[in-house]
């Protein structure tokens, strides 16, 4: 018997990822997978890449999740705190929503609004002493996908004290799985094909949590919407405050990281290289006109933006090995 696991909110895009990698894993058996108006129906008929696993989603409720030893929350934001209170605390869960992710309850009202249900551990594993916090935890809150790229570009250069934090600028497109499953008129594939769309412009989710983990204090993120289904590709830039090599402090600061890759010179980062893997590719630049600091930041929103993430924190919850079940190595054509 492996170590028993959950998922609620299976029938979703990152759902259906989580279960991929948990049945897939040498140390996880899956034991439920629940949903909301897809419960009752067969988990292969909702997700047809998953033939062969033979399971009928359930509820979202506590009774259902009550036999697992590890569950991960993949609900819509605001969903996943009031279900969470219900587990043991002996369970540990990882929250792949944004309930737990911001410290800052003015914050979370400003950006989300409703009530603040307070800080988890915050699932990066690559933040300094971060690593240790997760496996010291049973309830982790999961990086949201933009996030994930935009901190891991931005993180070391200003705790290196290389980029001024008052000023940093993100242009950042994502794939059409970003925004869920739920059938939208503007996410039709005739309205997304051939075209590039921005969106929340200036008042972006991310932006709290990208602040609160990296020490910027001024960031603006223009998301841009891309005719791909997964995938999300981040230009980072920000003022020099000393005279550095960013690429040098990316390497030196993620060395021993197993997931994120500071690509050869000359090598830039596109999201096709990422699919399927739950790694992070950088490259970083100065730019030769106005002297600011280029960063390009590639991962697969469903992987290391979501349920690739929520396994390595897992694992780190387990006491295994961070890239157990995972994949360093993206998939192509």
């Amino acid at each position: 018997m492996g170590i028993r696991v959950a998922v609620a909110g299976a029938s979703g895009y990152a759902g259906g990822e989580l279960i991929r990698l948990v049945a897939g894993h040498p140390e996880f058996e899956l034991v439920a997978a629940t949903a909301h108006s897809q419960a009752g129906h067969r988990l292969d008929v909702v997700h047809p890449q998953l033939a062969g696993l033979d399971m009928i989603l359930g509820e979202t409720d506590a009774a259902t999740l009550a036999d697992a030893d590890l569950v991960f929350l993949a609900l819509p934001h605001g969903q996943s705190a009031a279900l969470a209170a219900q587990l043991s605390p002996e369970v540990r869960v990882v929250d792949l929503g944004a309930d737990h992710r911001l410290a800052d309850p003015y914050a979370w009202a400003n950006y989300y609004g409703g009530t603040h249900a307070g800080p988890w551990t915050y699932g990066l594993p690559e933040l300094p002493g971060q690593r240790e916090l997760i496996a010291g935890s049973t309830r982790v809150a999961n990086t949201g996908c933009y996030a994930a790229a935009i901190i891991l570009a931005l993180a070391p250069l200003v705790a290196a004290g290389a980029a001024a934090p008052a000023d940093v600028v993100v242009v950042a497109a994502s794939g059409t799985s970003g925004a869920g499953k739920a059938a939208k008129p503007h996410l039709l594939g005739s309205e997304v094909m051939g075209d590039l769309s921005p969106y929340r412009v200036g008042t972006h989710q991310h932006v709290p949590e990208i602040k609160q983990a990296t020490g910027a204090t001024g960031l603006s993120l223009t998301p841009v919407l891309a005719p791909m289904p997964r995938g999300i590709l981040a230009t980072v830039t920000a003022v020099p405050a000393r005279g550095v090599d960013p690429r040098a402090v990316l390497a030196e600061a993620y060395a021993d990281a197993p997931f994120v890759h500071v690509l050869p010179e000359g090598a830039w980062p596109h999201t096709a290289a990422t699919l399927g893997s739950n790694s992070c590719h950088l490259q970083a630049t100065v730019d030769v006109d106005s002297r600011r600091m280029i960063v390009l930041s590639a991962l697969d929103n469903l992987g290391k933006g979501a349920a690739g993430q929520a396994v390595q924190n897992a694992n780190l919850m387990c006491g295994l090995p961070e890239t157990t079940g995972l994949s360093v190595w993206g998939v192509a054509p």
